[in-house]
């Protein structure tokens, strides 16, 4: 999901494999100084195991010494571009929405952040029947929007048939994909149902066209919460979403702000995953991250109740923060699962070599040292990160020997093509850092016999402008992290022909049949040990294409006020866990 996961989550094809993320990884003792970096090579895994039907019963475990009231706030870079549910996929969208969103399963978090996929209105993770291609969920009774109507059967049911509208074309596109029928069902807006769908009383069933061990995780994506038939206003849904959770939408400025308050019909007798604290979340947009931190820093007025869903320690201040005991302990430092890559838009950039050239020129320890240093990333040589399971150790280009780029090797390769002084348009996000990493790449790239163009695009609708098919750019900065424990949701969604598409997430429009033809394999390996490795075949299939730059796996840290409360990593949806957090008195 990218953030990437695409944001900013995290294992093989099927059920035994699917459970697996990577651990948290906390700032732990402030005393320790920044020479103490956490190694996302050596990082461990933990299990995701599937609840039982009581892990699935709410209320959500209290969070020892969390009082209830005040307010949380928060110090961002930028708004969100999508509140509706099936069209968000990325991960700030996913974490600024778990207050207001629930869907038929979802993660529950212990204390140091550890997760187990629960029922979340369902009464249990689900029940699967003729070997994976048949799921059948309970809905709990109790449930009901924010204007006090019951969550009803038509709403689950109409939640799935609007995934197949031709307005929804930004989030996960999985259960379309696998429902029976989907690929000709053209959505509920014209009164015909989904026939693959049944409901009997409070059952709903799911029947797919494949075996799906990890049905009930992909339900656990945001992307696949859930929607109210009487209120869904199509379009004009992704605006201003309606509640099941703990808060509501009370305001929103766009660009500059978002509040939610209490959401009075919530029973948390029914949700086992979110704890309700604070009175209000006051989400605040325009904060460049030396600003946000600078901020934290001083931890004045209500800036002490204040942490950040995206914005982490400012590369100019890493050192600062992280060698100061004192502010250290105010730092969640995490090992993520995403990789940062910049993927080459193969239908504008054919040929091998000049593909080959732009990987050999990458100035990837420049980029780390812009970044803030080895405290917040490890360079990358691979697509999958090493904290996911099917990852396979290679180094095609030369990173790891010449992390600095090796100029001379592409222009001989910009030489042997013929394409010396070859033009590249690249994409990349609106930040003061995000500046600073385009002028060295397009130095780089210059040094080694390239001519570059640098585009900035606004943050908010970044990856809609670059998941157009018909774009103006040869690479564009994104990233990925696994849409749940497993390998398929990472190389299908980013790097199938079939997954090529206005809105969709191979934004390099790879589409080579071996390729293809090796993602399909892979999907179908039930065996945990053959399909990880498979996984990491297809990896170093699609970088001998060379169809992307990795560039990092990232460590975050993120900072936050001195009076918020319990500030924990939620590995099922990698972010901070907000319905975990509380203000202090």
């Amino acid at each position: 999901m990218s953030f990437s996961r695409r944001n900013f989550l995290i294992a093989t094809g099927v059920a035994a494999a699917s459970t697996t993320v990577l651990s948290a990884c906390s700032s732990g003792d402030g005393n320790k100084n920044a020479s103490t970096v956490p190694s996302v090579s050596d990082a461990k895994t933990m299990n995701i195991p599937v609840g039982t039907k009581a892990d699935s019963t709410g209320p959500a475990p209290e969070v020892a010494g969390a009082v209830k009231g005040g307010t949380i706030y928060s110090l961002d870079q930028f708004d969100m571009d999508h509140l509706d549910p099936a069209q968000i996929y990325v991960s700030t969208e996913g974490a600024i929405t778990r207050p207001i969103l629930r869907g038929l399963t979802g993660y529950k978090i212990d204390d140091k952040g550890g997760a187990t996929l629960v029922g979340d209105v369902a009464t249990d993770a689900g029940t699967v029947k003729d070997g994976g291609k048949t799921w059948s969920f309970t809905i709990k009774e109790g449930i009901k929007w924010e204007d006090g109507s019951e969550l009803s059967m038509d709403d689950v049911r109409h939640s799935f048939e609007r995934l197949f509208a031709t307005f929804v074309t930004e989030g996960p596109r999985y259960v379309q994909q696998w429902l029976v029928g989907g690929d000709k069902y053209k959505g509920p807006y014209s009164g015909k149902k989904l026939a693959s769908i049944e409901v009997s009383g409070r059952t709903i069933t799911f029947s797919l066209t494949e075996a799906r061990g990890d049905f009930n995780y992909t339900l656990a994506m945001p992307g696949y919460g859930l929607v109210p038939k009487k209120h869904d206003t199509k379009e004009a849904y992704d605006k201003r979403p309606y509640s099941l959770g703990p808060y509501k939408i009370e305001s929103r400025s766009v660009g500059k702000s978002l509040t939610y308050s209490r959401n009075e019909h919530w029973d948390a007798a029914t949700d086992p995953i979110r704890n309700a604290y604070p009175d209000k979340f006051v989400f605040q947009f325009g904060f460049q991250p030396v600003a946000s931190t600078d901020r934290y820093i001083a931890d004045k007025g209500n800036d002490q109740y204040s942490m950040s869903i995206f914005n982490e320690v400012a590369a100019e201040r890493i050192a600062q923060v992280l060698t100061n005991a004192k502010l250290k302990q105010r730092v969640l430092t995490q090992v993520d699962t995403v990789t940062y890559y910049w993927p080459i838009n193969m239908t504008r950039v054919k040929d091998v070599k000049v593909r080959q050239a732009i990987n050999w020129a990458w100035p990837h320890q420049q980029l780390q040292t812009i970044r803030g240093g080895r405290s917040t990333s490890e360079l990358a040589t691979t697509i999958l990160s090493p904290v996911t399971p099917g990852y396979k150790k290679f180094d095609l280009y030369g990173v790891t020997t010449k992390p600095g780029g090796d100029a001379a090797k592409a222009k001989a390769l910009l030489k042997e093509a013929g394409k010396e002084g070859y033009k590249l348009v690249i994409a990349y996000q609106q930040s003061d850092n995000a500046v600073k990493q385009a002028v060295a790449i397009k130095n780089a790239l210059e040094e080694a016999g390239f001519e570059v163009v640098n585009k900035q695009i606004d943050k908010t609708t970044f990856y809609t402008q670059i998941g157009k098919i018909d774009n103006e750019y040869d690479l564009f900065a994104a990233g990925w992290s696994p849409d749940w424990p497993n390998g398929y949701s990472v190389f299908y969604p980013c790097w199938s022909g079939k997954n090529i598409g206005d809105g969709r997430s191979n934004y390099a429009q790879l589409n080579d049949p071996s390729v293809n033809k090796a993602i399909d394999a892979a999907a179908k390996l039930t065996d945990p040990e053959a399909a990880n490795k498979a996984w990491g075949a297809v990896d170093k299939q699609i970088m001998e294409l060379s169809a992307v730059v990795p560039d990092y796996h990232s460590i975050r840290n993120w900072m936050y006020g001195s009076k918020i409360g319990n500030v924990v990593y939620d590995a099922g949806n990698t972010c901070i866990a907000l319905t975990k957090l509380y203000a202090k008195k």
